[in-house]
């Protein structure tokens, strides 16, 4: 068989086209990303999407499973948030065909706000869980996912972390399977989620999970490695490598491929069979709690802890006190801090808002979140996607209420504004809210590396797209003053930002400018140039916080590397010392 070296995210895609998948929706979050980025490949065999956010990329998942056919949603560990409230009712419900939702979690916070664990979503929504360890086992355990969904009507959470994610391994390929169709039957029983439907619905989930606990005491996903009787380790995902490394070769392992619900039959088994036993699991004490509960003497989280990624180091510094060895480097690496791109199109509205004393700026999840660092410091809270319009709501109303006269400013991108930004907006409008949403359209989900939105023009399958206009959704919902400004021209965004504030009439701000790493647009890039005799080193260009300018000997210096002919630290210099360089 062809043998390829894969990231995990890659071997998912693939085991969903082997296994058949016919319908596949997401929304782009990392680590998850890229598991439908390599989906449109298969185009000819199914149909793949970016949902506007990660609730509806389950409910069309879903409603493909309840039709008659297997079908993929995907979504970073915090995504999951989102999507719950579905997942939580098919649980209930139960499948049609095969129905797996990925959950990409991300120990350590790499790209995220938390770590949260994704893995007690699984136990609190009765839906069954495999994790795989290795790029082949992303490929494997998927296939397997379907097979568990429609054996067990249930849904499958398919839990990965940012290792298991984006780490290559070899991974055998096969072919594709296809599943015949099958006839939608209506079955209001099954599918419409009624209190009396429901009601009837969960005994027999709680028959099925019964059973799929027997079924993975003999599960091949759940293997036994016998090396000893001294040392017994249980463990799962990436945590499991990370023990091999650190234990000794004489330790028997427990490596669980299906960890909800917990084959305790097994794990009883296995534990009687070694004289110490450890559980090693990244995170929460998810697996050791349930353990520790049905009586069996175990060690784990008094020594591992529950925070940030684990490796083989830190498992024998915890469990065998062997310290690791570090070697001082004579030069120290030069911090670099994250910054918006050169030539980014948030710059101009950050570098203006900044300059705003009364003001208060509530954030939102994407690369603006970057607006809260030097030399800005121009966000004062990022929550969660969506909350800029409506956790700034709540700020203006605290203010109102404690007599306080700030505007608030509530920000976020245009592919936040589809996920969950709308309901916000529509919030400000009902509720008279004294805050001016604003919405930085860089005509792309940015921070996850360039997926298309509901306003980019394109889907994910590269086919053109209806265009949704974000100044039409805030016309219907209310808003009379709508100021559309590239926010590169510094005057024009102080002069929004100024008319906003003063304006008697509902205002909103849509700042407007492709990003420039949009590989289908063509930008007119034209490089800036210091003329040294006029500068006079104030150093207010470096007030922009673009990358490439630095002060060396006393002057502005720009790096001819880096820089794209924004003009934006030309319009910032007093003394007309940078300016663009003639073709």
């Amino acid at each position: 068989m062809e043998k390829h070296l894969m990231t995990g995210n890659e071997a998912i895609a693939r085991g969903a086209y082997e296994a058949g998948v016919r319908v596949c929706s997401a929304y782009p979050g990392t680590p998850s990303t890229e598991i439908f980025e390599n989906l449109p490949q298969y185009n000819d065999s199914l149909y793949c999407e970016w949902a506007p956010n990660e609730k509806v990329a389950a409910e069309v998942a879903y409603g493909a499973s309840i039709a008659g056919v297997r079908s993929l949603c995907a979504m970073k560990h915090v995504g999951v948030n989102v999507a719950a409230d579905p997942i939580f009712t098919a649980a209930y419900n139960g499948v049609g065909k095969g129905f797996v939702v990925v959950s990409a979690d991300d120990p350590s916070m790499h790209s995220s706000q938390n770590e949260q664990d994704n893995r007690h979503y699984a136990r609190a929504a009765k839906i069954a869980m495999v994790e795989p360890a290795d790029s082949q086992e992303c490929l494997d355990f998927t296939k397997a996912a379907y097979e568990i969904s429609e054996k067990f009507d249930i849904p499958v959470m398919l839990r990965t972390t940012t290792r298991v994610s984006h780490s290559k391994s070899l991974v055998t390929l096969g072919e594709r399977t296809e599943h015949p169709t099958e006839e939608y039957v209506k079955d209001i029983k099954k599918n419409v989620a009624a209190p009396a439907n429901a009601f009837v619905n969960h005994p027999k989930l709680e028959k099925n999970l019964k059973a799929l606990e027997e079924y993975a005491c003999t599960s091949p996903l759940n293997t036994v490695e016998m090396n000893g009787t001294k040392v017994g380790v249980i463990t799962a995902s990436i945590a499991y490598h990370h023990a091999k490394d650190a234990f000794p070769a004489d330790t028997s392992f427990l490596k669980l491929g299906i960890t909800f619900p917990l084959p305790m039959a097994l794990i009883r088994d296995f534990a009687s069979k070694v004289e110490k036993l450890y559980i090693i699991e990244e995170l929460d004490g998810y697996m050791e709690n349930e353990i520790k509960a049905a009586g069996i003497d175990c060690i784990g989280k008094e020594l591992i802890g529950n925070m940030y990624e684990l490796n083989p180091q830190i498992i024998e510094e915890k469990v065998f006190g062997k310290k690791p060895e570090f070697k001082n480097l004579t030069v120290k690496a030069a911090p670099r801090p994250p910054a918006l791109c050169a030539g980014c199109p948030h710059r101009g509205f950050f570098y203006a808002i900044s300059k705003q004393k009364n003001v208060i700026v509530s954030g939102d999840i994407g690369c603006y979140t970057l607006g809260s660092a030097q030399p800005f410091n121009a966000v004062d809270s990022v929550v969660c996607m969506g909350g800029g319009f409506s956790v700034g709501m709540g700020i203006s109303k605290a203010l109102e209420a404690k007599g306080e006269n700030k505007k608030v400013f509530g920000i976020m991108g245009d592919s936040t504004f589809f996920h969950s930004g709308m309901t916000g907006a529509a919030e400000i409008v009902y509720n008279n809210g004294n805050i001016i949403p604003v919405v930085l359209d860089n005509s792309i989900t940015g921070m996850t590396g360039h997926q298309d939105n509901p306003g980019s023009g394109h889907n994910l399958r590269g086919e053109i797209a209806t265009s949704i206009k974000i100044e039409k959704v805030l016309e219907a919902y209310g808003y009379e003053n709508i100021y559309i400004v590239d926010p590169l021209d510094l005057v024009a965004m102080e002069a929004a930002i100024k008319g906003a504030m003063e304006s008697e009439k509902r205002a909103a701000i849509i700042t407007r400018r492709p990003c420039l790493l949009i590989k289908r647009i063509k930008h007119d890039i034209q490089l800036c140039v210091t003329d040294e005799e006029k500068c006079i080193g104030c150093k207010k260009c470096l007030k922009v916080g673009c990358p490439a300018l630095m002060i060396k000997d006393g002057k502005c210096k720009i790096d001819a590397n880096q820089c794209v002919g924004c003009t934006v630290c030309a319009q910032v210099c007093p003394v007309n010392a940078i300016s663009r360089k003639e073709k």
